[in-house]
């Protein structure tokens, strides 16, 4: 099969099924409403008035939204970092964003403080410089396990002070855990924005820098074929990392969606970036979509724990297959 038509059948397959999941997400729920009266409010021609509308614009739309923009991010940004620290089990969160974004909204919570998002976009972001200072090294002593080390020391630190928080947060500490565990029912129109946007930028580096990276994974030494591994895989973890960052402020932290959809989607797509990436994003959002609508019907559990009852089976089934 020719590269193009390797990229094209299933990146219609996927864009189809992903339309039909979201009108069907809807469309359920404690209020059924016909998917035709859900494209009838979208379309504009049930008017803003009836509680059909209020239902499906106000609510459901941007939650089910976001989930699809966040999978999409966490997906995306899983292909980046795997690709560009060269190990099949990194994540966006290998950085130190999620628990510097839960160590910030935590102290939020904790202290009564409003704009828990805010707090926790300025946590991710205090966590990833301090990896970056940490692990970066210098040209000669940079490397991808420099930077996965400092992660993961930064990232102890910061769990170890979330631990403290939660022991010392009283009657808060539930709202902590499930802030930890995620969930989209508080989604707004403005977090669809940020995550579509942030979903975007992710798709943008990666296909922009889709060669690099095939470049970069495959084990070869970049110099010696034109790229700049440094700058590259600067730009590159930077720019995936605060979309993760945006899309944690706005969920809480997500399992298992950056870490095993790549995985999959490398089954059917190959290694290249440029099917990898686009299939990956569509294939997160198509996934956290479902898990987030499960997650509802289910009287409002943590999407993290539906994403985990998902992904920890499959992960092992990936490890069991390549054994």
């Amino acid at each position: 099969m020719k590269p193009r038509a390797r990229l094209l059948f299933p990146l219609i397959a996927l864009s189809l099924l992903l339309a039909v999941s979201l009108l069907w997400v809807i469309s359920v729920g404690e209020v059924p409403i016909p998917r035709g009266d859900v494209l009838g409010v979208i379309s504009g021609h049930i008017p803003s008035s009836d509680p059909r509308s209020v239902i499906v614009l106000s609510i459901r739309l941007p939650r089910a939204l976001a989930a699809a923009a966040a999978g999409a991010v966490l997906a995306g940004s899983g292909v980046i970092f795997q690709g560009v620290l060269l190990n099949p089990l990194a994540e966006p969160y290998t950085l130190g964003v999620a628990t510097g974004a839960a160590l910030g909204a935590s102290i939020a919570i904790t202290l009564g403080l409003p704009f828990v998002s805010v707090f926790a976009f300025i946590g991710g972001i205090a966590a990833l410089w301090l990896v970056w200072v940490l692990g970066r090294g210098t040209r000669e002593t940079a490397s991808p396990t420099r930077l996965i080390l400092a992660g993961v020391i930064v990232g102890s630190i910061l769990g170890a002070g979330i631990t403290l928080i939660k022991a010392l947060a009283g009657d808060q500490v539930g709202i902590i855990v499930l802030w930890l565990l995620g969930s989209f029912s508080l989604s707004s129109w403005e977090q669809v924005a940020w995550g579509a946007a942030s979903a975007l930028m992710v798709l943008v580096l990666g296909l922009f820098w889709a060669r690099d990276l095939d470049i970069m994974s495959s084990g070869a030494d970049p110099r010696s074929l034109g790229v700049d591994d440094r700058k590259t895989s600067g730009i590159l973890l930077l720019g995936s990392s605060l979309a993760t960052a945006v899309v944690v402020s706005m969920s809480g932290v997500i399992g298992f969606v950056g870490l095993v959809v790549p995985h999959l989607v490398r089954i059917v797509s190959g290694p290249a970036h440029f099917r990898l990436l686009p299939l990956s994003i569509l294939g997160g959002a198509l996934l956290l979509l479902l898990a987030d609508t499960a997650a509802r019907s289910l009287g409002e559990l943590p999407v993290g724990v539906i994403t985990a009852l998902i992904g920890g089976p499959i992960f092992c089934f990936l490890l069991w297959r390549e054994r």
